[in-house]
């Protein structure tokens, strides 16, 4: 094979084509499914800067900065992120860019690690933002290109589309060397920068004229590509369902769309002039098919196709040829997603369960602890929305009635937006315990670092943001540090504190056990002759512990880690530490 082409995910070919194009600035919050973008750009950090942001809004913001400054500039993150970053996105439509500005926005259908299955496309509309959508690996790496050329040329920033298929899939890619892109000269520019009412409504003009010459000018753009075959049956689609097309139906004739906001009208209808029947297939929402139907052109869509979950080639099997694949599902066990063995989340919820309280929770691992056998996460809407949530029960029904509730928050989630609903509570005179699972990692997305873990994207060692001393410097004024392991000393804290009158923070600092920072020294092991088959220890559902036959408890020593909750809930010493 030549040396230049090789394997590549989507998200590795997206770090790569950012790179080739002179990227100098990337920053990112990890959401699955965009997380390996940044874990691939930062591979090149001796030619560019890379960083994970405490959330959305701030990276869409330090992207924007690099652009004031004349580079060009990335910004990562999965789909509900976009609508953490939405306020200056907007904003930034109007403005334009300097260096080229592209935000890569991760969508996920099929809900794989999503709260929705929201179509970036949709906000894109709304924002008046170029949006690009590719295919394959290889379109990946060009597209982006592409893109910063687009975002130049045009003065705008632009949507790269992906989605989990696209980001998770792998395809060949042809490496090339990087562009040396020099620095835009900065020009103080207010009517253009700052937008505030007057110089905003000058603005909003030149981007409605934008949006008209991109639709114009994209009719002949090469990522908008024709391919004519059997004219009876024609599909206009783009990014992954492409392929799905290109599968069932290959004789088909496709306008392929690599722009997907705004659309060539031109281009469309005179594709639709020339096939018989004429099906629009994108995933999610009917973005292109409301747009072609606006134009009078007669077309199939989501009548016959879900606006719910992935796209496959069966779907259109079914939808346009009605044929049955025949698939057979095969039978395999249930498994349902469950916290490691030994998670320090487990044994906080274990505590929490045995005091009957409730939690509002947040977006993280701990976001397990809704399902048995713990049964203890009433609660999940967003990213910091614990808090907030626990602050509004207590408006709307008073302090009583949260006297059996405690918000639930990681310590990335914490330092993503967490932070703003604590500085809420505490300033607008709200009661109520707030647990914070500090587990030392961005947990449920790879173990990626941020503020309060002492080390960079880069991995630079850096002060590591106290999550103690915070909460006190926002006004918290009782805040505990506990071992989750301990659990009586837990146990007799979250007692005290959800009685209380006040704000109360309650912080577990144990790290998850998959981050290897402490070797494991020994595991648990059941004395079966002191074993009282009471299933105590089966309570907090830890995978390593299991029942025999007989009732008698058995621990797998290959996934035991010795964390000992298991053993903190034997009352008869039927559980022992045994050396590896």
């Amino acid at each position: 094979m030549d040396d230049n082409k090789v394997m590549m995910l989507g998200n590795e070919a997206i770090a790569r084509g950012a790179y080739e194009a002179g990227v100098k600035v990337s920053a990112a919050y990890p959401g699955t499914p965009s997380t390996e973008i940044s874990e691939n750009l930062v591979k090149y950090k001796d030619e560019l800067y890379c960083e994970w942001s405490p959330n959305e809004k701030v990276a869409m913001e330090v992207a924007i900065g690099a652009s004031f400054a004349g580079v060009r500039s990335l910004a990562s993150m999965k789909h509900v992120g976009v609508n953490v970053a939405a306020d200056p996105l907007y904003s930034m439509s109007y403005i334009g860019v300097t260096g080229g500005l592209v935000l890569v926005a991760a969508d996920d259908p099929g809900l794989y690690s999503s709260q929705n299955e929201q179509d970036s496309r949709m906000v894109a509309r709304a924002a008046h933002v170029a949006v690009i959508e590719p295919s394959d690996s290889a379109e990946a790496k060009d597209y982006i290109k592409f893109a910063y050329e687009l975002s130049e040329k045009y003065d705008t920033p632009v949507i790269f589309r992906t989605t989990t298929r696209l980001s998770h899939s792998q395809g060949l890619v042809t490496l090339e060397d990087r562009l040396d892109i020099a620095d835009k000269p900065y020009e103080r520019n207010p009517a253009k920068n700052i937008m505030m009412p007057g110089f905003a409504k000058m603005r909003h003009v030149v981007v409605e004229e934008r949006e008209k010459r991109l639709a114009e000018d994209s009719c002949d753009f090469p990522i908008n590509r024709v391919e004519m075959r059997d004219t009876s049956i024609g599909f206009i689609t783009s990014g992954i369902p492409y392929q799905y097309v290109r599968e069932a139906l290959p004789d088909a004739s496709v306008l392929k769309l690599g722009l997907v906001n705004p659309l060539p009208r031109r281009l469309i209808e005179d594709f639709a002039s020339k096939v018989d029947k004429l099906y629009v297939f994108e995933e999610l929402d009917p973005v292109i098919e409301t747009q072609v139907r606006s134009w009078g052109i007669e077309v199939t869509g989501k009548e016959i196709f879900t606006v719910q979950g992935e796209y496959s080639a069966n779907l259109l099997r079914k939808a346009v040829l009605k044929q049955d694949p025949g698939a057979v599902k095969a039978e395999v066990p249930n498994r349902p997603p469950i916290l490691c063995p030994g998670c320090p989340h487990r044994s906080a919820f274990t505590v929490l369960s045995k005091l009957k309280i409730h939690a509002a929770g947040d977006i993280g691992c701990y976001t397990l602890g809704a399902v048995p056998p713990l049964s203890v996460i009433d609660t999940t809407v967003c990213m910091g929305s614990s808090i907030s949530s626990l602050h509004g029960m207590e408006k709307a029904k008073g302090k009583d009635y949260i006297k059996n509730w405690v918000a639930v928050i990681g310590d990335s989630t914490f330092m993503h937006t967490g932070v703003n609903s604590l500085m809420n509570l505490v300033y607008n005179q709200g009661t109520g315990t707030v647990m914070i699972l500090d587990n030392s990692t961005t947990g449920m997305t790879g173990h990626q670092d941020h503020a309060a873990t002492g080390k960079t994207l880069q991995g630079d060692i850096v002060p590591a943001i106290n999550i103690m001393e915070l909460c006190r410097a926002i006004g918290v004024r009782h805040v505990y540090e506990v071992d989750v392991f301990d659990v009586e000393k837990l146990e007799e804290t979250i007692k005290r504190e959800v009685a209380r009158d006040e704000v109360s923070v309650i912080i577990t600092k144990t790290p998850c056990v998959l981050l290897n920072r402490t070797p494991v020294t020994h595991t648990c092991q059941v004395d079966e002759e002191k074993c009282k088959k009471c299933g105590m220890c089966l309570r907090p559902g830890c995978p390593a512990v299991t029942k025999t036959a007989d009732g008698t408890t058995r621990i797998d020593t290959t996934m035991c880690n010795g964390c000992g909750l298991c053993k903190s809930q034997c009352k008869f010493g039927a559980i022992v530490d045994v050396p590896v």
